[in-house]
Parts: C-alpha cells; sequence; structure tokens
C-alpha cells in the first residue's frame, strides 16, 4: 500500500501488529543516552540559540558510529546502533561521547546527565512543526508537557522483543517484566530530584511529569495476555496530535482518536504515514519498536550510563537471570493494582521514595545481585562488572539512588520523603 493512500481500520491493526514486535531469539541491544548541554562554567546560564545552533552544526561534522540527535529543549541525543555485545556497545558509545565531550569543551559547553533540567525553565529551541504542535497540544493540559519537551533527559535501553513461544524469554512474559521491573529501574536510577535549584519531593521528578502528562499518550497499554492486542488498542484509542499539511501549519485536534479519524474520513483520511507518525508521538513507559524500548530510566552522570544499561540486559537477555527477577517482581503487580503506569502506587512510590521503599528496595537488591552474576555469563568486560558492583555497594545495598547526592548539598541534610 502506497504511504499516502487512506488505511483501513483492520490494516491499521494489521500493520502495527507487524511492525511493533519482531520475534526471535534475543539476541540484540541498544541505548539512546540523552544528555541536557548547558554552559560549561555556569551550568545555570541560558544558552543563546546562536550558541547552541554553532554546536550543532560543529557536532554534526564529528565521525560519530551513533545517531545524533536533538530534543526540542536543545538536549543531545546519541542513539546506538544494535549490538550483540555488551562490552563493544559500551566501548563505542563512550567513544562517540568522548568526542562529542571535547568538541563541545572548546565550545566553552557541556553536557550533563539528570532526569530533569536541575537549573533552568523550560525554554523551546527546535522551531519544527512537529515540536510547534506538540507543545500546543500538551499546553492544553498544562505545564508537564512542556517540561517533559524541553526540560528532561533519560537513558533508554533498547531489548528484542523475544521468543514467540511462551517462558522466560517470550514476547509475553518480557512485555510483563518491562512493566514490573521498570519501576525498580526507576527506583535505582532516579536522578532528578530538583526544579529550579529547589527539592521538589520526588527523587524522579522526570518520572512525575510523565505520569502528569496526557495519559492517553503516556500511560502503558492496559494489562493482557496478548501484547499486540493490547498495543493495536493503545494505538487506535490515543488521541491523535496533529493533522499534518505540508503547506502550513499543522491542526491540532480537540479529542480525535486514530479510531475515530478512520471512521470519519475527517478532516481528511488518514494515510499509512499519518498512523506510523501517529505511532511516534506516543510515550508509554515501555513502547514497541520491533524491539522493546524502556524509557522510565533517569539520565545518569558522567559515564554511570553504563549501569542502567548493563543490569537491564542481564535481566532481560540471559535466560537464568530473567527466570529468577520475574519471580521476585512478580508479586509487585499487587502493590500496582489495576492502574496502568507510571499512575499506579507502585510506580509513584519509584519516583517519590526510590529506593527509601521497603518493598522496592528487597527487589532491587536481588535485581542488581542477579545482573552480577548473568553479566560474565554474558560476555561483559571487567570494567562493566565492576561499574554495576561499585552502583550496587554505594546506592542499592544503602537503599540511595543517585537523586540523594543531588539532595544532600541543595537541603543541607539527607532527603527524608
Amino acid at each position: 500500500m502506497p504511504e499516502n493512500q487512506a488505511i483501513s481500520e483492520a490494516e491499521t491493526e494489521a500493520r502495527i501488529r507487524g511492525i511493533c514486535f519482531k520475534t526471535g531469539p534475543p539476541r540484540r541491544f541498544g541505548v539512546e543516552l540523552e544528555w541536557l548541554v548547558h554552559d560549561a562554567h555556569d551550568p545555570a546560564r541560558p544558552v543563546e540559540t546562536a550558541r547552541l545552533d554553532a554546536a550543532v552544526t560543529a557536532l554534526r561534522g564529528l565521525p560519530l558510529r551513533s545517531a545524533l540527535t536533538f530534543e526540542p529543549g536543545g538536549q543531545l541525543e546519541l542513539s546506538s546502533l544494535p549490538a550483540d555485545s555488551l562490552t563493544d556497545l559500551v566501548e563505542s558509545a563512550a567513544a562517540d561521547l568522548a568526542l562529542v565531550r571535547s568538541l563541545l569543551a572548546r565550545l566553552g559547553l557541556g553536557i550533563a546527565g539528570h532526569g530533569h533540567d536541575p537549573w533552568r525553565p523550560p525554554r523551546r529551541f527546535l522551531t519544527t512543526p512537529r515540536y510547534a504542535t506538540m507543545e500546543t497540544y500538551f499546553d492544553r493540559r498544562g505545564p508537564a508537557g512542556r517540561t517533559m519537551m524541553c526540560n528532561t533527559a533519560s537513558v533508554q535501553v533498547c531489548v528484542d522483543a523475544g521468543h514467540e513461544e511462551p517462558g522466560p524469554l517470550g514476547v509475553g512474559r518480557r512485555w510483563r517484566l518491562a512493566h514490573l521491573l521498570g519501576a525498580v529501574l526507576t527506583a535505582a536510577f532516579a536522578n532528578s530530584p530538583l526544579r529550579m535549584g529547589a527539592p521538589t519531593g520526588y527523587r524522579s521528578t522526570r518520572q512525575a511529569v510523565w505520569a502528569a502528562m496526557d495519559p492517553g499518550r503516556t500511560l502503558a497499554p492496559p494489562a493482557g495476555p496478548d501484547p499486540r492486542a493490547a498495543w493495536a488498542g493503545y494505538v487506535l484509542d490515543a488521541p491523535v496530535m496533529a493533522v499534518r499539511d505540508g503547506a502550513g501549519a499543522w491542526s491540532v485536534p480537540y479529542g480525535l482518536t486514530f479510531r475515530d479519524w478512520i471512521r470519519t474520513g475527517a478532516p481528511r483520511p488518514p494515510t499509512r504515514d499519518d498512523l506510523d507518525y501517529h505511532v511516534s508521538t506516543l510515550f508509554p513507559p515501555v513502547r514497541p519498536r520491533g524491539h522493546l524500548e524502556l524509557r522510565m530510566i533517569d539520565a545518569q552522570r558522567d559515564d554511570g550510563w553504563i549501569v542502567p544499561l548493563a543490569v537491564t540486559v542481564a535481566l532481560f537477555d540471559d535466560p537464568q537471570a530473567t527466570e529468577t527477577v520475574y519471580r521476585v517482581v512478580k508479586p509487585l503487580a499487587e502493590t500496582a493494582g489495576p492502574q496502568p503506569a507510571p499512575a499506579n502506587p507502585l510506580w509513584r512510590a519509584a519516583a517519590r521514595h526510590a529506593l527509601a521503599d521497603p518493598e522496592l528496595r528487597a527487589a532491587a537488591a536481588v535485581c542488581f545481585a542477579t545482573a552480577l552474576e548473568a553479566l560474565p555469563r554474558l560476555g561483559a568486560s571487567p570494567a562493566i562488572t565492576s561499574a554495576v558492583a561499585a552502583f550496587t555497594d554505594r546506592y542499592v545495598a544503602r537503599g540511595r539512588c543517585p537523586a540523594d547526592d543531588l539532595l544532600t548539598p541543595a537541603t543541607g541534610k539527607e532527603y527524608r520523603p
């Protein structure tokens, strides 16, 4: 079917089911690293548009192996190629980061890993129709959408969807594991407790922002035995953010779901290209894109991104580890209740209390110990294993997270929710 030909409801569902879950033996993974760009000498100082534009131009000339993109607030993102070696992936991403940091330093700029900008208010740099429309859409509900666009950053870990058959590496099990383990990852790596230099009451303000946004495109699909059916229904019933018009400004409809758009054909019939664009505007904590994209982890400082990448890969791709961890996180479903992530009690506790929550702390302790056992089986380098062990000792074993390091100097005392 041509991209610009009208698409039916049945064709839409078939396309969603066919492209969003590519099954097979899990063997590849990837990482997307978002960073806040700031003045090297004064992180709270706004970076002028012309200065950021010059940096973007210079960065695009670097011989990077990762894809380089920018978010609306000027956040820099490096997206790795799929890899089948954790060590190779870490070394490749680290080499790209070294090039980026070196170039930015010569321009008097730096990059910082925080889930939420701790210094500056939201300010949109990118002026494309996509982001102008997105801002208009989210502003209808409140400030959370603009904050998400311009002031948040994450470590996104991508893993294969899994086997078609049931079992520890089956797609259904991995889908459920992602939504329960996701709360543990949110808590362990919470790193965004500040807004404008002051504590917000959350260890992961970034996650709290996501939970406050449009539920039709940021919450997880309803739980069920068939991830494909759940995702197809979610996509069809999600509100349409924009009806694009290449000749001028895009329209931002009120309350129009993609299913409604197909059935009414107004203001014009949607096409397959419209469907693909619509899917790109959906931001649940776990997004199927042929693989599973885990989107709940706050950006980490310096080289801290290596730890969530290694832990997540170990717990998803080592069969022994994933079986152990699934048994550990399965009881968390009772705390979560029927509401979808990240708006349920489990995920809210992860965002606010992180590993100060006893249930999440206990689960994290087993998850990290299991990951440490699995990493050598996956061929991880000693440096990667050592990084995970150091993080475990510094944070997990003490019921702490990276956010606590930021809260202590901000408040003059240890943070207590």
